[in-house]
C-alpha cells in the first residue's frame, strides 16, 4: 500500500507522464526520446511505391507538405540513431530521395525524428499508420502523365484543379453539450498541425495542406467556446489554407472526419468525463489528445473507468482481499488510496467479495463499481458515485432541458423565390433535415416561392440549403441511331416438258393388231406448250422466270411431238434505312420523342365493334444523369415499329418492331453501341420428277433447283452530349 501522501504523489506524476498516460500521448514537456526509429524501407510494385517508417513503439506523428514534391513527417519523443542520413531508394519508385534528421523541439526541446521525402513529380501522397509503422504511399507517374492528374495542382490557384480539396462552407453544429466547427471539403481535408498559440487572443489554428478556400474570410459562430472562425491562405505556403478559430475560453477538443474524409469537425467537449483521470495532478493537456488526432495515426483515447475495454490502468497497486464486505466502504477505501474525494449516493447499497494481488487501485475501483451496476462522474473536485440509472435519468434531463432552452427562441420567417428547383419539391426537404419541432414549411406555387418559419440558426441553415439546392441543371442532348441493312440473293433454274404421240390409220401407223389398232399419249400438266400446243408432262418451271429459252421437235406426219423450255431466274437486292431521333432535356429529367403513324386495330366482343389504336412509330425515350467525372448515365429505352400491311388479319396489320430497354455510362460526347441483331437466312429448295431425275445424264433436266439467301442487320448507337 502506499499512503504516504508525497509517495503517492510522485506514483500519480510517472504515472501522467507515462507512455499509457490518459491522454493517449507523451507529455508535452519529455525532453527525452522514449521511441526510435528503427529503419526506413521502401517497396515498388507495378502502380505504386510505398515507404515504411517504423518506430520501436507507436508514436504521435505530424504530416506536412511544404511544397508540391516534398513531404515532411516528424515523429515527437523519437531519435533516429543508426539510421539518420540519406535512405536509398529504386530508380523507378515514385521518390526521388529520402532523408532522416534529428532534431529538437524549439518549444520545450523534445527529440524529433524527421523523415524528408522528395518526390520526383508533384504528387499527393496518401499517409496511413498501423501500430508503430507509419506508411507513405504514391502512385507511379510515367513522363507523360499530366501533372494536374497526379492529385497535387501548380500554382497559387489551387481551386483550378479538380484533384485539389476546396472548403465550400463552414458550418456550426450542436451536439448536445459539445460544439463543432465543420468545414465542409470537395475533397478529403487532412489537417498537417494543429496549435494553440501562446500569445492573446485565446486561438485555434488547423493547417491544412494542398486546399484553397472559397467561403467568407470570417464565419461568426457564438456557440460553445468558439466566437468566429477565420479562413486565410497559409502564411508559410501558398498551396495551404489556415483556418484560425477564435475561442472565448479554453477548452478541451477533438478532430472528428466524416466517412468520405471530404468533411473535417473540430469538436469541443465538456470537461473530461473521467473524473479519477480528471483530478490527477499534471493530467495531460487536451492539445496532447487533439494533435495526436490531426494525424492519422492511431491513438489511445481518453476514457472514463466504466465500461471502456481500451482504459490503460497505471494506479498504485493495491492488494484486497474482501469477503462480504460494505460495497459502500471498500469504494471509501479505494478512493483514500487513490487521493481522490468521493461523494457516494444513499442508493448505493451491497457487499463485495474479492481476491486481488498488485491491481492498480484505478482498475480495482472501475471493477467493482461496474461489477455493481455504478457509474461515477465528476462534480467540482469530487467524484460522485451513483447508480448507472440515475446517469442516464439525469442526461437525459439535461438533454430535454437543453433542447427546451434552444426552442424557445424567437421564430423568424424566410421567404425566398425559386428560380430553377421547385418549392413544393424543396419543401418536404427542408422540412425532414433542417427544422425544429416548431418550425414550419409553407409554399405558394403560383411565384414558386418557399416560407420557412423557425428559430434563427434553423432558418439560415435553411436558407444554405435552399441556395445550395436551388441552382440550374445543366442540359443534356441524347441523338440515337438506328440503322438497319439488308442484303438478298435468289437463284432458281427449272426446266418444263410437253410431249404427245399417236398411232392411228390416218397416220399410217397403225400397229398390227386388231385391237387396240389405234391410240394417242400426252402430258396432262397445265394444259399446252410449245408453237404446236404440245400438253405439257413434267412442269419443273421457274414461277416468273427472268430469262428461258424453248425448244420443239415433232414428225413429218404429226405422230411424234416433243416440247421442253429452260428457265432461270437470279435476282440480288441491298436495303439501307436510317434513322436519327434526337432529343434535348435536363439533368435527371426524362425526355420522349416520338415519329410515325398509330394503327387502328378493330376487335368485336358480344357484336360490339371496339377500336383501340396501336403505336407503329420511332420512339426515344431517356432519363440522364450527369455524373461529377463527365460521364452521363442514362436508361433508354428505343423502339422502331413499323406496319406491315402484306400480312394484314381481318385488315388489321401486324407491327414489325425492333425494341432495346438499358441503362449505359457513355463519357460525355462519346457514341457507344447498345445493341446490335444480325439475322441471316440461307433457304435451299429441289423440286424434281419422281424416278426421272435419277437418270443418268439426262437427270437433270428433271429437276428445278431453288436457293435463297439472305442477311438482315440492326444497330443502335447512342450519343449523348452535355450542353452548358
Amino acid at each position: 500500500m502506499y499512503r504516504h501522501p508525497l509517495l503517492f504523489a510522485l506514483c500519480i506524476t510517472a504515472f501522467v507522464l507515462s507512455p499509457l498516460g490518459v491522454a493517449g500521448t507523451r507529455s508535452e514537456g519529455s525532453r527525452g526520446a522514449s521511441a526510435t526509429l528503427k529503419k526506413v524501407t521502401s517497396q515498388l510494385d507495378d502502380r505504386t511505391g510505398l515507404l515504411t517508417i517504423e518506430a520501436s513503439d507507436p508514436v504521435p506523428y505530424v504530416a506536412s507538405q511544404p511544397d508540391a514534391r516534398t513531404t515532411v513527417v516528424e515523429m515527437r519523443d523519437v531519435v533516429a540513431k543508426d539510421i539518420a542520413g540519406d535512405v536509398k531508394v529504386d530508380q523507378r519508385h515514385p521518390i526521388d530521395a529520402v532523408k532522416v534528421e534529428n532534431a529538437v523541439s524549439p518549444v520545450d526541446g523534445a527529440a524529433i525524428a524527421r523523415v524528408r521525402i522528395t518526390f520526383r513529380q508533384p504528387v499527393r501522397p496518401r499517409i496511413r499508420s498501423s501500430k508503430n509503422v507509419i506508411f507513405v504511399e504514391a502512385d507511379r507517374i510515367g513522363p507523360s502523365t499530366n501533372l494536374a492528374a497526379a492529385g497535387t495542382a501548380i500554382g497559387p490557384k489551387l481551386e483550378a484543379s479538380p484533384f485539389t480539396p476546396t472548403i465550400h462552407d463552414v458550418r456550426v453544429v450542436q451536439r448536445g453539450s459539445a460544439t463543432a466547427i465543420m468545414l465542409r471539403g470537395s475533397a478529403p481535408l487532412v489537417a498537417s498541425s494543429i496549435q494553440e498559440p501562446k500569445d492573446a487572443p485565446r486561438r485555434l489554428v488547423l493547417n491544412l495542406p494542398n486546399a484553397a478556400s472559397a467561403v467568407a474570410a470570417t464565419t461568426a459562430v457564438g456557440q460553445g467556446p468558439v466566437e468566429r472562425v477565420r479562413v486565410a491562405m497559409s502564411p508559410t505556403s501558398p498551396f495551404g489554407t489556415q483556418v484560425t478559430m477564435e475561442l472565448s475560453r479554453a477548452a478541451s477538443y477533438r478532430l472528428e472526419p466524416s466517412a468520405d474524409g471530404n468533411d473535417l469537425s473540430v469538436v469541443f467537449d465538456e470537461p473530461a468525463a473521467d473524473p479519477i483521470a480528471a483530478l490527477r495532478p499534471g493530467a495531460a493537456p487536451a492539445f496532447a489528445a487533439a494533435q495526436a488526432a490531426a494525424a492519422p495515426a492511431p491513438q489511445q483515447q481518453p476514457s472514463t473507468l466504466a465500461g471502456q475495454p481500451t482504459r490503460q490502468f497505471t494506479g498504485a497497486p493495491v492488494s484486497l482481499d474482501f469477503d462480504g464486505s460494505d460495497l459502500r466502504a471498500v469504494l471509501t477505501a479505494l478512493a483514500k488510496e487513490g487521493g481522490i474525494n468521493i461523494w457516494i449516493d444513499p442508493r448505493v447499497q451491497g457487499t463485495v467479495t474479492t481476491n486481488l494481488t498488485d491491481v492498480p487501485w484505478d482498475e480495482a475501483f472501475d471493477l467493482i463499481a461496474t461489477g455493481n451496476g455504478l457509474g461515477y462522474v465528476q462534480k467540482g473536485s469530487v467524484v460522485r458515485v451513483v447508480p448507472n440509472g440515475v446517469l442516464a435519468e439525469e442526461e437525459a434531463q439535461r438533454r430535454k432541458l437543453e433542447d427546451e432552452r434552444a426552442l424557445a427562441g424567437e421564430l423568424v420567417t424566410l421567404t425566398k423565390p425559386l428560380s430553377y428547383a421547385k418549392a413544393k419539391d424543396l419543401s418536404a426537404l427542408v422540412k425532414d433535415t433542417i427544422l425544429s419541432p416548431r418550425g414550419m414549411v409553407q409554399v405558394d406555387e403560383r411565384t414558386n416561392t418557399i416560407i420557412v418559419t423557425d428559430l434563427d440558426s434553423r432558418v439560415r441553415s435553411a436558407a444554405d440549403l435552399i441556395t445550395t439546392l436551388d441552382t440550374p441543371q445543366p442540359q443534356v442532348e441524347i441523338e440515337a441511331r438506328i440503322i438497319q441493312t439488308s442484303r438478298e440473293f435468289a437463284r432458281q433454274i427449272g426446266v418444263r416438258w410437253g410431249a404427245s404421240g399417236a398411232v392411228s390409220p390416218a397416220l399410217g401407223n397403225t400397229p398390227p393388231l386388231t385391237f387396240p389398232n389405234q391410240g394417242s399419249i400426252s402430258g396432262r400438266q397445265l394444259g399446252t406448250q410449245g408453237p404446236d400446243g404440245v400438253p405439257t408432262a413434267v412442269n419443273q418451271s421457274v414461277t416468273n422466270p427472268s430469262s428461258a429459252i424453248g425448244l420443239a421437235l415433232g414428225s413429218i406426219n404429226g405422230a411424234v411431238n416433243l416440247d421442253v423450255e429452260l428457265s432461270a431466274l437470279e435476282r440480288t437486292g441491298k436495303g439501307k434505312i436510317m434513322s436519327t431521333p434526337r432529343v434535348s432535356t435536363q439533368n435527371n429529367v426524362e425526355a420522349e420523342i416520338m415519329q410515325g403513324v398509330q394503327i387502328p386495330i378493330q376487335t368485336i366482343a358480344n357484336n360490339t365493334v371496339t377500336v383501340t389504336w396501336k403505336d407503329a412509330a420511332l420512339i426515344l425515350r431517356v432519363l440522364p444523369q450527369i455524373t461529377s467525372a463527365n460521364t452521363v448515365i442514362m436508361r433508354i429505352v428505343i423502339e422502331n415499329g413499323s406496319p406491315d400491311f402484306s400480312r394484314a388479319i381481318q385488315g388489321n396489320p401486324p407491327i414489325n418492331s425492333q425494341r432495346a430497354l438499358t441503362q449505359v455510362r457513355v463519357v460525355n460526347g462519346d457514341t457507344t453501341v447498345i445493341g446490335g441483331i444480325f439475322l441471316s437466312t440461307e433457304q435451299s429448295t429441289q423440286s424434281r420428277t419422281p424416278g426421272l431425275h435419277k437418270l443418268p445424264l439426262i437427270g437433270g433436266l428433271f429437276k428445278r433447283n431453288e436457293l435463297n439467301d439472305e442477311d438482315r442487320e440492326l444497330l443502335i448507337f447512342i450519343t449523348p452530349r452535355i450542353i452548358a
